[in-house]
Protein backbone atom coordinates (compact mmCIF):
# COMPACT_ATOMS: atom_id res chain seq x y z
CA UNK A 1 0.00 0.00 0.00
CA UNK A 2 3.12 2.11 0.80
CA UNK A 3 4.17 1.54 -2.70
CA UNK A 4 0.96 2.41 -4.21
CA UNK A 5 0.32 5.69 -1.94
CA UNK A 6 4.38 6.85 -3.03
CA UNK A 7 3.60 6.32 -6.56
CA UNK A 8 0.85 8.40 -6.33
CA UNK A 9 2.41 11.25 -4.47
CA UNK A 10 4.93 11.35 -7.36
CA UNK A 11 1.87 11.77 -9.81
CA UNK A 12 0.60 14.93 -8.14
CA UNK A 13 3.92 16.27 -7.24
CA UNK A 14 4.38 16.31 -11.24
CA UNK A 15 0.92 17.46 -11.70
CA UNK A 16 1.86 20.78 -9.48
CA UNK A 17 4.65 21.38 -10.99
CA UNK A 18 2.92 21.31 -14.71
CA UNK A 19 0.79 23.72 -13.39
CA UNK A 20 2.74 25.88 -12.05
CA UNK A 21 5.03 25.79 -15.08
CA UNK A 22 1.66 26.47 -17.24
CA UNK A 23 0.95 29.41 -15.04
CA UNK A 24 4.02 31.27 -15.62
CA UNK A 25 4.45 30.60 -19.40
CA UNK A 26 0.32 32.26 -19.62
CA UNK A 27 2.01 35.56 -17.13
CA UNK A 28 4.66 36.26 -19.49
CA UNK A 29 2.59 36.08 -22.52
CA UNK A 30 0.15 38.24 -20.93
CA UNK A 31 2.99 40.72 -19.62
CA UNK A 32 3.10 44.11 -21.44
CA UNK A 33 6.47 45.19 -23.70
CA UNK A 34 8.78 46.80 -22.26
CA UNK A 35 8.68 50.89 -22.86
CA UNK A 36 11.78 51.77 -24.73
CA UNK A 37 11.06 55.64 -23.94
CA UNK A 38 11.63 55.32 -20.26
CA UNK A 39 13.83 57.96 -18.53
CA UNK A 40 17.55 57.90 -19.35
CA UNK A 41 19.17 57.76 -15.72
CA UNK A 42 15.93 54.94 -14.64
CA UNK A 43 17.59 52.96 -17.91
CA UNK A 44 21.51 53.78 -16.76
CA UNK A 45 19.84 52.72 -13.09
CA UNK A 46 18.53 49.76 -14.17
CA UNK A 47 21.82 48.86 -16.84
CA UNK A 48 24.04 49.63 -14.16
CA UNK A 49 23.19 46.13 -11.45
CA UNK A 50 23.00 44.54 -14.85
CA UNK A 51 26.58 45.21 -16.37
CA UNK A 52 28.16 44.90 -12.56
CA UNK A 53 26.43 41.34 -12.51
CA UNK A 54 27.25 39.95 -16.23
CA UNK A 55 30.63 41.05 -15.57
CA UNK A 56 31.86 37.87 -13.19
CA UNK A 57 29.17 35.84 -15.84
CA UNK A 58 31.83 37.32 -18.98
CA UNK A 59 35.02 36.09 -17.00
CA UNK A 60 33.61 32.95 -16.29
CA UNK A 61 33.03 32.41 -20.17
CA UNK A 62 36.65 33.22 -20.76
CA UNK A 63 37.84 31.14 -18.16
CA UNK A 64 35.75 28.24 -19.60
CA UNK A 65 36.74 29.08 -23.30
CA UNK A 66 40.56 29.24 -22.21
CA UNK A 67 40.31 26.04 -19.95
CA UNK A 68 38.80 24.46 -23.33
CA UNK A 69 41.11 25.72 -25.87
CA UNK A 70 44.37 24.03 -23.12
CA UNK A 71 42.13 21.13 -23.05
CA UNK A 72 42.48 20.94 -26.85
CA UNK A 73 45.75 21.39 -27.05
CA UNK A 74 46.95 18.83 -24.58
CA UNK A 75 44.49 16.35 -26.63
CA UNK A 76 45.78 17.12 -29.98
CA UNK A 77 49.62 16.01 -28.85
CA UNK A 78 47.58 12.62 -28.40
CA UNK A 79 45.61 12.83 -31.36
CA UNK A 80 48.44 10.42 -33.65
CA UNK A 81 48.71 8.34 -31.24
CA UNK A 82 45.17 7.55 -31.10
CA UNK A 83 44.66 7.58 -34.79
CA UNK A 84 47.98 5.22 -34.74
CA UNK A 85 45.99 2.76 -32.23
CA UNK A 86 43.42 2.84 -34.21
CA UNK A 87 45.38 2.06 -37.11
CA UNK A 88 46.66 -0.96 -36.03
CA UNK A 89 43.44 -2.51 -34.40
CA UNK A 90 42.04 -2.15 -38.11
CA UNK A 91 44.68 -3.88 -39.36
CA UNK A 92 45.10 -6.56 -36.87
CA UNK A 93 40.89 -7.02 -37.74
CA UNK A 94 41.82 -7.35 -40.75
CA UNK A 95 44.31 -9.74 -40.54
CA UNK A 96 42.15 -11.84 -37.93
CA UNK A 97 38.71 -12.04 -40.74
CA UNK A 98 40.91 -12.15 -43.41
CA UNK A 99 39.77 -9.36 -45.55
CA UNK A 100 41.76 -6.91 -47.62
CA UNK A 101 39.77 -3.99 -47.44
CA UNK A 102 36.98 -2.72 -45.43
CA UNK A 103 33.58 -2.05 -46.99
CA UNK A 104 33.16 1.53 -45.48
CA UNK A 105 36.84 2.12 -46.94
CA UNK A 106 36.50 1.75 -50.26
CA UNK A 107 37.22 5.24 -51.88
CA UNK A 108 34.14 5.44 -54.86
CA UNK A 109 31.01 5.37 -53.50
CA UNK A 110 29.84 2.64 -56.44
CA UNK A 111 32.40 -0.13 -55.56
CA UNK A 112 30.75 -3.39 -54.79
CA UNK A 113 30.99 -4.44 -51.50
CA UNK A 114 33.83 -7.44 -50.48
CA UNK A 115 32.55 -10.53 -49.67
CA UNK A 116 32.59 -11.76 -46.10
CA UNK A 117 35.61 -14.62 -46.38
CA UNK A 118 34.85 -18.00 -43.80
CA UNK A 119 37.85 -19.49 -42.59
CA UNK A 120 37.61 -23.45 -42.32
CA UNK A 121 37.01 -25.52 -39.84
CA UNK A 122 38.69 -29.09 -38.63
CA UNK A 123 36.71 -32.04 -39.63
CA UNK A 124 36.91 -34.97 -38.14
CA UNK A 125 38.30 -36.97 -41.09
CA UNK A 126 41.19 -34.59 -41.83
CA UNK A 127 44.12 -36.57 -41.14
CA UNK A 128 42.86 -39.88 -42.80
CA UNK A 129 44.47 -40.74 -46.12
CA UNK A 130 43.11 -39.34 -49.12
CA UNK A 131 42.41 -41.70 -52.42
CA UNK A 132 43.26 -39.82 -55.52
CA UNK A 133 43.52 -42.16 -58.41
CA UNK A 134 46.77 -41.79 -60.48
CA UNK A 135 44.97 -43.25 -64.00
CA UNK A 136 41.50 -40.45 -63.63
CA UNK A 137 42.46 -37.15 -64.81
CA UNK A 138 40.64 -34.43 -63.52
CA UNK A 139 39.54 -31.82 -65.54
CA UNK A 140 36.71 -29.21 -63.87
CA UNK A 141 35.47 -26.83 -66.18
CA UNK A 142 35.71 -23.19 -65.04
CA UNK A 143 32.69 -21.30 -63.93
CA UNK A 144 30.71 -19.90 -66.61
CA UNK A 145 29.56 -16.50 -64.86
CA UNK A 146 31.43 -14.29 -63.19
CA UNK A 147 31.88 -14.67 -59.15
CA UNK A 148 30.68 -11.74 -58.50
CA UNK A 149 27.88 -10.45 -60.64
CA UNK A 150 27.16 -13.65 -62.20
CA UNK A 151 26.67 -12.18 -65.61
CA UNK A 152 28.00 -14.25 -68.51
CA UNK A 153 30.13 -12.28 -70.96
CA UNK A 154 31.95 -15.12 -73.10
CA UNK A 155 35.74 -13.69 -73.97
CA UNK A 156 35.46 -10.85 -71.31
CA UNK A 157 35.67 -13.52 -68.24
CA UNK A 158 39.45 -14.38 -66.56
CA UNK A 159 39.48 -17.53 -64.64
CA UNK A 160 41.46 -18.58 -61.78
CA UNK A 161 44.14 -21.24 -62.35
CA UNK A 162 43.71 -22.63 -58.62
CA UNK A 163 40.10 -23.12 -58.43
CA UNK A 164 37.00 -22.54 -61.09
CA UNK A 165 36.20 -19.23 -60.59
CA UNK A 166 35.62 -16.69 -63.22
CA UNK A 167 36.02 -12.34 -62.87
CA UNK A 168 35.30 -9.58 -65.22
CA UNK A 169 38.24 -7.38 -64.73
CA UNK A 170 35.68 -3.98 -63.75
CA UNK A 171 34.10 -6.13 -61.55
CA UNK A 172 37.74 -6.73 -59.85
CA UNK A 173 38.32 -3.55 -60.27
CA UNK A 174 35.15 -2.02 -58.24
CA UNK A 175 35.80 -4.45 -55.38
CA UNK A 176 39.16 -2.72 -54.90
CA UNK A 177 41.01 -5.62 -54.36
CA UNK A 178 43.01 -5.30 -57.74
CA UNK A 179 45.26 -2.25 -58.40
CA UNK A 180 45.65 -0.84 -61.84
CA UNK A 181 48.93 -3.01 -62.09
CA UNK A 182 47.72 -5.95 -60.48
CA UNK A 183 44.59 -6.11 -62.74
CA UNK A 184 47.02 -5.36 -65.77
CA UNK A 185 48.57 -8.62 -64.89
CA UNK A 186 45.54 -10.56 -64.34
CA UNK A 187 44.98 -9.99 -67.84
CA UNK A 188 48.86 -10.75 -69.50
CA UNK A 189 48.78 -13.96 -66.87
CA UNK A 190 45.31 -15.33 -66.93
CA UNK A 191 44.73 -17.00 -70.33
CA UNK A 192 48.11 -18.07 -70.10
CA UNK A 193 49.94 -21.51 -69.43
CA UNK A 194 51.24 -18.88 -65.61
CA UNK A 195 47.77 -18.49 -65.39
CA UNK A 196 46.48 -16.14 -62.31
CA UNK A 197 44.66 -16.89 -58.82
CA UNK A 198 42.09 -14.80 -57.73
CA UNK A 199 41.88 -13.03 -54.57
CA UNK A 200 40.49 -16.30 -52.81
CA UNK A 201 43.52 -18.63 -53.80
CA UNK A 202 46.01 -16.07 -53.84
CA UNK A 203 45.62 -15.32 -49.98
CA UNK A 204 46.91 -18.57 -48.05
CA UNK A 205 46.58 -16.86 -44.73
CA UNK A 206 42.71 -17.91 -45.70
CA UNK A 207 43.68 -21.55 -44.79
CA UNK A 208 44.17 -21.28 -41.93
CA UNK A 209 41.29 -22.31 -39.11
CA UNK A 210 40.40 -19.03 -36.56
CA UNK A 211 41.89 -21.19 -33.58
CA UNK A 212 45.19 -21.29 -35.94
CA UNK A 213 44.79 -17.77 -36.78
CA UNK A 214 44.18 -16.83 -33.20
CA UNK A 215 47.60 -18.41 -32.36
CA UNK A 216 49.82 -16.76 -35.25
CA UNK A 217 48.30 -13.52 -34.26
CA UNK A 218 49.12 -13.65 -30.62
CA UNK A 219 52.92 -14.73 -32.07
CA UNK A 220 52.89 -11.48 -33.96
CA UNK A 221 51.58 -9.38 -30.95
CA UNK A 222 54.40 -11.10 -28.40
CA UNK A 223 57.17 -10.31 -30.88
CA UNK A 224 55.78 -6.89 -31.95
CA UNK A 225 55.55 -7.86 -35.49
CA UNK A 226 52.89 -4.58 -36.66
CA UNK A 227 50.28 -5.76 -39.85
CA UNK A 228 50.38 -4.49 -42.94
CA UNK A 229 54.27 -3.32 -42.15
CA UNK A 230 57.56 -4.80 -44.41
CA UNK A 231 60.25 -6.67 -42.75
CA UNK A 232 64.07 -6.38 -42.77
CA UNK A 233 66.23 -9.05 -42.33
CA UNK A 234 67.19 -8.75 -38.71
CA UNK A 235 62.84 -8.67 -37.88
CA UNK A 236 62.28 -11.98 -39.48
CA UNK A 237 65.42 -13.44 -37.54
CA UNK A 238 64.36 -12.23 -34.34
CA UNK A 239 60.98 -13.54 -34.84
CA UNK A 240 61.92 -16.55 -35.75
CA UNK A 241 64.28 -17.18 -32.71
CA UNK A 242 61.34 -15.90 -30.84
CA UNK A 243 58.93 -18.57 -32.42
CA UNK A 244 62.03 -21.20 -32.30
CA UNK A 245 61.99 -20.19 -28.28
CA UNK A 246 58.44 -20.26 -27.89
CA UNK A 247 58.26 -24.00 -29.65
CA UNK A 248 61.12 -25.61 -28.64
CA UNK A 249 62.25 -23.80 -25.66
CA UNK A 250 66.05 -22.89 -27.54
CA UNK A 251 67.40 -20.10 -29.83
CA UNK A 252 68.04 -21.36 -33.41
CA UNK A 253 71.73 -22.92 -34.29
CA UNK A 254 73.92 -21.11 -36.52
CA UNK A 255 72.58 -23.37 -39.60
CA UNK A 256 68.63 -22.41 -38.38
CA UNK A 257 70.06 -18.50 -39.07
CA UNK A 258 71.72 -19.42 -42.16
CA UNK A 259 68.31 -21.10 -43.27
CA UNK A 260 66.16 -18.44 -41.89
CA UNK A 261 68.13 -15.52 -43.80
CA UNK A 262 67.72 -17.79 -47.03
CA UNK A 263 64.16 -17.85 -46.62
CA UNK A 264 64.45 -14.14 -46.78
CA UNK A 265 66.66 -13.86 -49.66
CA UNK A 266 63.52 -16.04 -51.29
CA UNK A 267 60.77 -13.94 -50.26
CA UNK A 268 62.87 -10.83 -51.36
CA UNK A 269 63.48 -11.96 -54.81
CA UNK A 270 63.92 -8.24 -56.01
CA UNK A 271 66.69 -7.49 -53.73
CA UNK A 272 64.98 -4.32 -52.02
CA UNK A 273 66.44 -5.61 -48.63
CA UNK A 274 62.91 -6.06 -47.48
CA UNK A 275 59.78 -8.49 -47.45
CA UNK A 276 56.58 -7.33 -48.10
CA UNK A 277 54.00 -8.38 -45.66
CA UNK A 278 51.48 -10.14 -47.50
CA UNK A 279 54.60 -12.60 -48.26
CA UNK A 280 55.65 -12.81 -44.81
CA UNK A 281 52.36 -13.91 -43.88
CA UNK A 282 51.36 -16.28 -46.57
CA UNK A 283 55.38 -17.83 -45.45
CA UNK A 284 53.87 -17.60 -41.37
CA UNK A 285 50.87 -19.38 -42.78
CA UNK A 286 52.63 -22.05 -44.55
CA UNK A 287 54.71 -22.44 -41.42
CA UNK A 288 51.72 -23.30 -39.14
CA UNK A 289 50.21 -25.49 -41.67
CA UNK A 290 53.67 -27.47 -41.75
CA UNK A 291 53.52 -27.69 -37.69
CA UNK A 292 50.01 -28.24 -36.94
CA UNK A 293 48.36 -30.31 -39.84
CA UNK A 294 49.46 -33.81 -41.02
CA UNK A 295 50.31 -34.04 -44.95
CA UNK A 296 46.90 -35.98 -45.50
CA UNK A 297 45.49 -32.68 -43.92
CA UNK A 298 47.46 -31.13 -46.70
CA UNK A 299 46.26 -32.87 -49.61
CA UNK A 300 42.59 -32.40 -48.26
CA UNK A 301 43.53 -28.38 -49.35
CA UNK A 302 44.52 -28.93 -53.00
CA UNK A 303 42.00 -28.33 -55.40
CA UNK A 304 40.96 -30.48 -58.71
CA UNK A 305 43.07 -28.70 -60.67
CA UNK A 306 46.75 -28.85 -57.99
CA UNK A 307 45.73 -32.75 -57.96
CA UNK A 308 45.63 -32.68 -61.81
CA UNK A 309 48.76 -30.55 -62.25
CA UNK A 310 50.57 -33.18 -59.44
CA UNK A 311 49.58 -36.12 -61.12
CA UNK A 312 50.85 -34.68 -64.96
CA UNK A 313 54.15 -34.21 -63.09
CA UNK A 314 54.35 -37.61 -61.93
CA UNK A 315 52.86 -39.17 -65.14
CA UNK A 316 56.00 -37.47 -66.76
CA UNK A 317 58.52 -38.60 -63.94
CA UNK A 318 57.24 -41.93 -64.47
CA UNK A 319 59.28 -43.26 -67.08
CA UNK A 320 58.77 -46.49 -67.44
CA UNK A 321 55.13 -46.19 -66.12
CA UNK A 322 54.93 -49.17 -63.36
CA UNK A 323 53.84 -46.01 -60.54
CA UNK A 324 57.03 -45.55 -58.68
CA UNK A 325 59.22 -42.44 -59.64
CA UNK A 326 62.99 -43.07 -58.65
CA UNK A 327 65.63 -40.01 -57.97
CA UNK A 328 66.57 -41.05 -61.56
CA UNK A 329 64.04 -40.15 -63.58
CA UNK A 330 63.12 -37.31 -61.09
CA UNK A 331 66.66 -35.66 -62.23
CA UNK A 332 65.78 -36.52 -65.87
CA UNK A 333 62.47 -34.56 -65.53
CA UNK A 334 64.15 -31.44 -64.18
CA UNK A 335 65.56 -30.84 -67.42
CA UNK A 336 61.50 -29.65 -68.81
CA UNK A 337 60.51 -26.26 -68.05
CA UNK A 338 56.99 -26.69 -67.61
CA UNK A 339 57.64 -28.82 -63.57
CA UNK A 340 56.29 -26.16 -61.16
CA UNK A 341 58.36 -24.82 -58.57
CA UNK A 342 59.34 -27.01 -56.12
CA UNK A 343 57.67 -30.03 -57.66
CA UNK A 344 60.96 -30.25 -59.83
CA UNK A 345 63.39 -30.73 -56.77
CA UNK A 346 61.89 -33.73 -55.18
CA UNK A 347 64.76 -35.78 -55.02
CA UNK A 348 64.12 -39.33 -52.89
CA UNK A 349 66.82 -41.94 -53.06
CA UNK A 350 64.31 -44.45 -52.36
CA UNK A 351 61.14 -45.02 -54.72
CA UNK A 352 58.34 -42.94 -54.36
CA UNK A 353 54.76 -44.12 -54.62
CA UNK A 354 51.89 -41.79 -56.38
CA UNK A 355 50.13 -41.14 -53.09
CA UNK A 356 53.38 -40.09 -51.14
CA UNK A 357 54.60 -38.22 -53.65
CA UNK A 358 51.02 -36.06 -53.71
CA UNK A 359 51.45 -36.08 -49.81
CA UNK A 360 54.94 -34.30 -50.28
CA UNK A 361 54.23 -32.18 -52.58
CA UNK A 362 50.57 -30.61 -51.15
CA UNK A 363 52.71 -27.86 -49.23
CA UNK A 364 54.46 -26.70 -52.27
CA UNK A 365 51.71 -26.76 -54.54
CA UNK A 366 49.44 -24.48 -51.68
CA UNK A 367 53.24 -22.20 -51.78
CA UNK A 368 52.99 -21.89 -55.48
CA UNK A 369 49.25 -20.45 -55.20
CA UNK A 370 50.03 -16.57 -54.86
CA UNK A 371 50.71 -14.46 -57.62
CA UNK A 372 53.62 -12.95 -56.21
CA UNK A 373 56.97 -13.67 -57.71
CA UNK A 374 58.70 -14.75 -53.96
CA UNK A 375 59.36 -17.94 -52.78
CA UNK A 376 57.02 -19.06 -50.12
CA UNK A 377 58.83 -22.35 -49.25
CA UNK A 378 62.17 -22.53 -49.93
CA UNK A 379 63.00 -26.00 -51.19
CA UNK A 380 66.83 -26.67 -49.14
CA UNK A 381 69.53 -28.22 -51.70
Amino acid sequence: MGVLMSKKQQVEKVQKCNAVVSAFQAGVKERPAPDKQADGGEGEEADGPAESSATPDEKNAEDAEKEETDNNASSSTSVPARDECKANQEAWSRLRDGKGVEPEDLDKSYQLTPPTFVRPKREADDDQPVEVELEKKEQPPNDEMCDVCEVWTADDLYPCRICTRMFHDGCLRELGYLRAEALQEMKDTAHTVTGWSCYYCDNLNLLLTEEEMYSLMETFKQCKIIPESCLVSDELLQYRHFASKQQFDKDLTDEQEEEVLAQFAALDPEKKGQIEWFDFLYYESLVVLRKLRTENSMVRLLTAKERNNARSVFLDLDLDEDGVITRAESLHQKRAQCIPTGLSQIQNTEPVTWADFLKESAIYLLAARPNSSAMHIRVPL
